[in-house]
């Protein structure tokens, strides 16, 4: 079933339920109205026939019963009954309708007026008293008139009921097209829009509603989906053209090594030839390494670490295996009170942004040195990494994030651009930031800023 079908169910099912209470109440009320006005008119029907038939004008009974007979009385199918303080039958119309007993009687002496129903038949009793007598009338009758009425009353509201639940149902289903129509035109654009037409949106309309809500919704996650295809594409792109380079250069120096038979060209390429394997291997980490922070957002683990000992063992392994790079770490902030900077995060990952950002200040230093510094403000924990090399320039500052992009102060110095976005990557997923500032002739920082563990 369709949206706009279960809306047109709906808003006629609830209309029509509260219409039906609305003729149900109408037709108690006026069914209430007429029982309650036909009684005070049989009581009014026996006062008065006690009056002429016992007052002090009173007709005899053979003329009121004559009356009776032709139809003069204003009730149909009247019948009039009227008992003595002994009992005792006085008055009977004749017509024979109605049956009473001693209870009845009892009844309407303790409580001076009973109402009651023998079928369609209405009956009142009541007591008339005056200073010489005591008699209990009853009176009966069917209200013809006042049940025709309520009948017709009846089809009325059943049809009026039936006929404007129809028009309920057409006005619901009009409405409901048009309610739905954004909503129509939204899916067939959403149809157009395929794996080489991301750059399509939808039409946003009315963002009071809940359908421009949605569409603007939509749109903000086709941006995230163009740019994660358009990264991809560059991503593999990129790593195919730096995967290439290093095969083709394996590839031609053995070529070359194989037509030459001196031994000591074949040394000298199994160097070169290794060199390019390391190379080829830190790329192929480094791409993997990217591609898991870039694909498992989900599946990273974070958990207590203190960032000063993550730091102090990438410091130690990176001077192992570059003995000739300079660390220096200024240890003003550290102190007896506080002997560790401790956040919340995944030392795997952060072994891999340190080393990367303390790897390139040393790299492009020009005398491989960085100086490194911790900071605490406020609840953030801040890492400054600064370096005296070639500043880059301002307007490649928001690039060098992107995969394989490179400023161009490092031409001179190899790499594959791959580090500064995985480390980027790597900081987001700690809610953190990594941001730059590079001045000329003074140098360049990176800072970490991380929230401490609470």
């Amino acid at each position: 079933m369709t949206i706009r079908t279960r809306l047109t169910v709906l808003f006629t099912a609830v209309v029509s339920i509260l219409l039906l209470l609305f003729c149900i109440v109408i037709y108690f009320l006026v069914e209430r109205h007429r029982h309650n006005q036909f009684y005070e008119r049989l009581r009014a029907e026996a006062t008065t026939s006690a009056e002429l038939l016992f007052g002090k004008e009173t007709l005899s009974p053979e003329l009121f019963k004559l009356l009776d007979k032709n139809h003069l009385t204003v009730l149909n199918e009247e019948e009039l009954i009227i008992y003595d303080y002994r009992d005792s039958l006085v008055y009977e119309s004749g017509t024979d309708y109605l049956r009473v007993d001693k209870t009845i009687l009892n009844r309407v002496r303790l409580e001076n007026e009973i109402r009651w129903n023998e079928g369609p038949r209405e009956v009142v009793g009541v007591l008339f008293a005056d200073q010489y007598n005591r008699f209990v009338v009853f009176a009966s009758a069917i209200d013809k008139y006042g049940y025709g009425d309520v009948s017709n009353l009846l089809w009325v509201l059943g049809i009026g009921w039936m006929f404007s639940s129809f028009i309920v149902f057409l006005v619901g289903w009009f409405y409901a097209y048009r309610a739905l129509l954004p909503l129509k035109k939204l899916i067939g654009r959403v149809d157009a829009i395929t794996a080489s037409r991301l750059d399509l949106r939808v039409d946003v309309g009315d963002t009071r509603d809940e359908i421009g809500q949605l569409a603007e919704r939509f749109n903000r996650m086709l941006d995230r989906l163009e740019e994660a295809f358009q990264l991809q594409r560059a991503f593999v792109s990129n790593a195919s053209h730096e995967l290439r380079t290093p095969l083709t250069a394996i590839t031609g120096q053995i070529e070359v090594a194989l037509m030459d038979d001196n031994p000591q060209e074949w040394q000298d390429t199994l160097r070169s030839v290794l060199d390019d394997a390391r190379q080829l291997n830190r790329l192929s980490n480094g791409l993997l390494s990217l591609a898991k922070v870039s694909m498992e957002e989900s599946a990273v683990k974070l958990s207590e670490v203190y960032l000063d000992e993550i730091f102090w063992q990438v410091r130690s392994e990176l001077l192992k295996a570059y003995p000739r790079y300079i660390i220096k770490v200024d240890l003003a902030n550290f102190s007896n009170e506080s002997t560790h900077f401790s956040v919340l995060g995944n030392e795997p990952l952060l072994l891999i942004a340190l080393t990367n950002l303390l790897e390139n200040g040393a790299k492009f230093s020009p005398d491989n040195t960085v100086e490194v510094r911790f900071q605490q403000v406020s609840n953030v924990v801040e890492i400054h990494f600064y370096n005296r090399g070639p500043a880059i320039p301002e307007e490649e500052l928001p690039l060098i994030f992107k995969p394989f992009r490179r400023g161009s102060n490092a031409r001179t110095v190899a790499g594959h651009g791959i580090g500064l976005s995985l480390t980027e990557r790597i900081i987001k997923l700690h809610q953190g930031l990594l941001s730059v500032e590079s001045i000329p002739d003074q140098g360049t920082t990176f800072v970490i800023s991380l929230p401490k563990k609470s």
